[in-house]
């Protein structure tokens, strides 16, 4: 409802309300040498000084009296919006300190579980100092509106969904930048017994001029908890829809059978996050809809569209090795601390710097893994193979060899498709896209039968991989085939046989 005041009467109700001074007043009325003049010239006046910001321009001409300040901090106009609450620019009078203003929305106000969990995680925050999560200044509840607020640090800038809006994705080296600033955050809450449970782009804010980024928000999507909707930069066409996604810890945790507060579940997101600054593409499909968040397969299918999708959208062996192992499905297979993710960030940004993201063998002793259903011939690979000083491990399921490659590389492997059928070919295909993925050298020999040469077509050709084709496969081919794909060259060969039907 708008004001019948003319400029001096919605002069002094800005004065009243403490918004402007009697000298700011005085200014702007001389300057328009008429005190009869419309409100609207008045507040123009005091905007065009500053005095005065549009949104405080907006209420007092709406005739809105209240919520201009919160607990002593002055409110200059809203920067974001959602479920959660509303994000306010606004500053502390008495000292001039520019601050951000969240206030939680009424409607939680009446939830005392929520207030509740508010108010402790507001707390949890004031105990916080670090360069990469923003500082939480005051968690109060204004004692005139009833209000429950809690005052940041501003952040001069925006988020990285921002950034990545406008540059569509990011340059390896400072993508790796801001996940390290990210994971270094995490470390430090993690510490101290917090989590974040709510990483994605919106929560990561960057500070201009210096690119700096820091986190924002902890803790606090548990109180929006099933909602679809989480805080946005402000959209003028609607201020109270929020259109960013929701990350659903909840999915990935009932899926890998965890309780929420997991720190791995952080740095799972946090990897979904790395890989959409590299690519420009979301590493899970988006929906809205809670029901498909909570669907295992939407985390289950992760590691093979990384697999797939990420060489061919230009993430370099490193990069993907890191990332491999940030978003693995199996909790156990991740980094367990954001520490330990700090220093593999470190490494991987240290080897692209250095150039040396070429393939490299893996580490320890020298090890074939071999798929094999006949027992007498996986009795001859381990005696054959051990006597080269091969450390050999045997499994009768293709899909172990892909498993084990993914939580420790191994140098070879064999896969007999002659007894295992047409799961070995799959398996081998995935051995070596795993190892690609991961920058990693592996020797690979698919053993196949007379009748089964068509399967051949299905094969993926690589440069450390060949196929041997019966009749006549001896240990001899095999050993000799092994040592051309490895990088070792000092396997001796042997005139041992291996007869298909041994």
């Amino acid at each position: 409802m708008s004001v019948n005041f003319d400029a001096a009467g919605i002069g002094q109700l800005a004065l009243r309300l403490g918004l402007v001074t009697e000298d700011q007043v005085r200014e702007c009325l001389i300057e328009l040498d008429d005190k009869t003049l419309p409100a609207q010239d008045m507040v123009r006046a005091l905007q065009r000084k500053q005095y005065l910001t549009p949104w405080q321009g907006n209420k007092l001409l709406k005739g809105d009296t209240d919520g201009y300040f919160l607990g002593g901090y002055r409110l200059l106009y809203k920067i974001a919006s959602g479920s959660f609450g509303r994000v306010y620019r606004g500053d502390d009078p008495r000292t001039g300190q520019v601050v951000a203003v969240k206030v939680l929305r009424n409607k939680w106000t009446m939830d005392k579980q929520k207030v509740e969990l508010f108010i402790r995680e507001g707390k949890l925050g004031l105990s916080i100092r670090h360069p990469n999560i923003v500082s939480i200044l005051a968690v109060n509840q204004d004692s005139k509106t009833g209000q429950y607020f809690i005052v940041m640090e501003f952040i001069e800038g925006g988020n990285l969904r921002d950034l990545l809006q406008a540059r569509k994705k990011l340059a390896s080296d400072e993508a790796l930048r801001i996940m390290e600033e990210c994971a270094q955050g995490l470390a430090y809450s993690n510490a101290r017994g917090l989590t974040h449970r709510d990483i994605k782009p919106t929560n990561i804010l960057i500070a201009v001029p210096t690119g700096q980024a820091k986190l924002v928000d902890y803790g606090l999507a548990e109180i929006s908890q099933g909602s679809a909707v989480h805080l946005q930069r402000q959209d003028d066409r609607d201020e109270d829809v929020a259109v960013d996604r929701t990350v659903d810890y909840a999915g990935l945790e009932k899926a890998t059978n965890q309780k929420p507060g997991d720190v791995r579940s952080d740095i799972y997101f946090l990897g979904c996050v790395l890989y959409e600054c590299l690519t420009g593409q979301p590493l899970m499909p988006v929906t809205k809809d809670r029901q498909a968040r909570m669907l295992a397969r939407r985390y289950t299918e992760v590691e093979d569209t990384l697999r797939k999708n990420g060489p061919a959208l230009g993430i370099s062996p490193a990069p993907m090795r890191l990332l491999a192992k940030m978003v693995a499905f199996e909790p156990m297979q991740r980094f367990q601390t954001p520490a330990q993710l700090v220093e593999a960030i470190q490494a991987c940004r240290a080897e692209i710097a250095s150039g040396a993201s070429q393939a490299r063998a893996p580490t320890g002793p020298k090890t074939l893994f071999v798929v094999e259903q006949n027992q007498k011939l996986q009795d001859a690979f381990r005696e054959k193979f051990k006597a080269q000083g091969y450390r050999v491990l045997l499994s009768i399921d293709p899909a172990q060899a892909v498993k084990r490659y993914q939580q420790q590389p191994y140098h070879a492997i064999i896969i007999d498709a002659r007894t295992v059928g047409r799961d070995g070919v799959s398996a081998y295909n995935d051995v070596l896209r795993v190892a690609d993925t991961m920058g990693m050298e592996v020797g690979a020999i698919l053993l196949l039968s007379e009748d089964q040469t068509g399967w051949q077509v299905q094969t993926r050709p690589h440069e450390h991989a060949a196929i041997l084709v019966d009749p006549g496969i001896t240990m001899k081919q095999v050993l000799h085939k092994l040592r051309e794909l490895t990088t070792s060259k000092d396997d001796p060969s042997t005139n041992d046989p291996l007869a298909p039907g041994d």
